[in-house]
């Protein structure tokens, strides 16, 4: 790896403008030539270093470069053992068994790049990097139980996912991927024993004391199955009387292996798989995807199909914002919103069902556009929609959010800015609740989201009242852009005729034989994507989604990673919490409108 560093910076840039300047940036003010520029990842640039240059080069990018890179964006690796691919012959990446990916994210340049480490199998570990960013110890806990690569200087390197007695790493290739591959299971007296001790609550694992100088703390579990924790979440808290101490928590107990079932579905069977992410967000999951898909194999996406995409997304905006809506107003004690805005919400399921045949998870994007046209009088239908759902909302908002009682219980809590938002990965409504402007389909935009007006949401306060408003603001601003969508929807066809759609076109499958071929093997085995990398991010219902897909040539993934905002932003209770009531911690709960699936994957 030594001697291509050393002929880097002589390779020209392939890139866009934004990452162009990145890259003259670097050669100037970085002063050293101890990383390789890979110049075949167009979808942005992406830096290889050896592991003891590793921390220099990120507090570089964080604190000293012009514009600087604020976000650990997401932290993963890649198995490379059964890799064949590895980039041209020109441009082949560095030997490695394993590889680490740090993918770094600069809201001032609205640029995302990747930090790439090879490692060899003999020697898995790097520096922890939680020095320079805090959200970096849940990134290297996962990447430690799921690939078995170690972070030296991590506070508290145990298993995040998997159970603490699980054996193995489950994302290394040689891992099994279903419950077929391995002996019946069976449950000793012995295993049992051994299973019920390491259920046992020890504080010390957890970083807490048992007691401070003056008192004994008390120790309570919020959860993993309680009303309040929205999903199988569990929250340990520590506790000096009802006062919070600290609140540490445990996450896994939804882990369903998504990524690792990436590996053996086809590409275009594994889009049901996405809708269960995020599974209040529906259509939202597969855009991410397919997109990222779409740019690997050079697809271009119709208007129709893409304004299509942008009205099923705002949909299922709104109805993931009126679940958010009526269930943070009853975790403070409201009964009757929840109620009324799940009646909002079956009227828009049932637009969201004439249209694709599905409700919750209709899994309809496809590669290339979206499964049918839309169906005759959907436009009467959306028509209604838009004219009744406003004066619904004008109603919400006396009824919660002018609510005096609902605000004290909820404004100056759970408070955090936009320094603390960055450092701690926290993007979507999250962090425009801190005053900044920032949103994915204005500042990148993606699926012709720049030819929509609309505004982005912000307020200041950075509480839970203001994580409520922004997205209350947002219903209003999805709305006007479905409108748009209603107004203006193009004509043509609804799906690519490019030959690596999935499923392809019939029209001129009984042409000839090879139109034939081509057609049942789409569909059987589905399409064979070029080798090659690319990550694509979306500005999903709670925040910033992306799938980063590694193709090996194959017809499905060699490795498919998921980034969702919950996790990150689960990861900022403790900061939230500590000093305040647990009356207030489920406010908190409630303002971070998370889903578990799309926590544990």
């Amino acid at each position: 790896m030594t001697g291509v560093i050393a002929q880097s910076v002589h390779i020209e840039s392939p890139y866009s403008a934004e990452a162009e300047a990145f890259i003259g940036d670097l050669r100037r003010e970085y002063g050293q030539a101890d990383y390789w520029l890979q110049p075949d990842c167009l979808d942005m640039p992406t830096l290889w270093v050896a592991p003891e240059t590793l921390l220099p080069l990120l507090r570089h990018l964080k604190t000293e470069i012009s514009r600087p890179f604020l976000m650990l964006y997401d932290l993963s690796a890649i198995d490379e053992r059964l890799r064949l691919h590895r980039g041209e012959r020109e441009a082949q990446q560095p030997q490695s068994d394993f590889t680490l990916v740090y993918q770094l994210l600069s809201l001032e340049r609205d640029l995302f790049i990747r930090i790439k480490v090879a490692l060899p199998e003999s020697r898995l570990s790097v520096p922890s990097a939680i020095p320079v960013w805090a959200c970096a110890n849940w990134y290297e806990r996962e990447v430690w139980d799921l690939f078995g690569i170690g972070f030296v200087g991590h506070p508290n390197l145990r298993r995040i996912m998997m159970p603490s007695t699980w054996q193995g790493h489950p994302l290394r290739k040689d891992h099994h991927a279903r419950a077929t591959e391995v002996d019946p299971f069976s449950l000793s007296p012995e295993k049992q024993r051994a299973e019920q001790e390491a259920l046992l609550f020890k504080p010390e694992e957890w970083g807490m004391s048992r007691a401070s100088d003056s008192s004994e703390f008390m120790f309570l579990n919020l959860g993993p199955n309680h009303p309040s924790v929205h999903g199988v979440f569990r929250v340990a808290l520590q506790l000096d009387g009802e006062r919070i101490v600290d609140a540490v928590p445990d996450i896994g107990y939804h882990h369903r292996g998504a990524e690792k079932m990436a590996e053996r579905q086809a590409w275009h069977s594994y889009i049901p798989y996405t809708d269960r992410i995020d599974y209040l967000g529906g259509v939202m999951n597969n855009l991410p995807y397919v997109l990222a898909l779409e740019q690997l194999a050079g697809i271009p996406v119709p208007p129709r199909a893409q304004t299509i995409r942008v009205m099923l997304c705002e949909f299922f905006r709104i109805a993931s914002h009126l679940v958010f809506y009526g269930t943070f107003a009853q975790d403070v004690g409201q009964m009757s919103p929840v109620f009324y805005m799940f009646v909002d919400r079956e009227k828009l399921f049932g637009i969201i069902e004439a249209i694709t045949g599905g409700r919750m998870h209709p899994s309809w994007f496809r590669i290339g556009g979206v499964a049918q046209d839309l169906p005759e009088g959907w436009d009467k239908m959306v028509r209604e929609f838009l004219d009744y759902m406003p004066k619904r909302l004008r109603e919400y908002e006396g009824m919660v959010l002018k609510n005096k009682i609902l605000q004290q219980r909820t404004r100056g809590i759970g408070v955090y800015n936009t320094d603390e938002a960055l450092e701690w990965g926290a993007t979507g409504p999250g962090l425009r609740a801190t005053g900044l402007e920032w949103d994915l389909r204005k500042r990148r935009p993606y699926s012709g989201y720049d030819q929509f007006e609309f505004d982005i949401p912000t307020y200041d306060g950075g509480d839970c009242y203001d994580r409520c408003r922004v997205r209350v603001e947002e219903i209003w601003q999805s709305l006007r852009i479905i409108r748009q969508c209603l107004d203006n929807m193009p004509s043509g066809p609804y799906k690519s005729d490019h030959p690596l759609t999935t499923p392809p076109l019939k029209a001129r499958t009984m042409h000839d034989i090879e139109t034939l071929i081509q057609h049942f093997v789409n569909n059987s085995w589905g399409p064979v994507m070029p080798a090659g990398e690319v990550c694509v991010a979306v500005e999903a219902t709670k925040g910033l989604n992306s799938y980063q897909i590694v193709s090996d040539g194959g017809t499905n993934a060699y490795r498919a990673r998921i980034r969702t905002p919950s996790f990150p932003h689960l990861q900022m209770i403790p900061l939230l919490s500590r000093g305040l009531l647990v009356s207030d911690l489920i406010a908190i709960i409630a303002s971070i409108d998370f889903v578990m699936a799309d926590v544990d994957r």
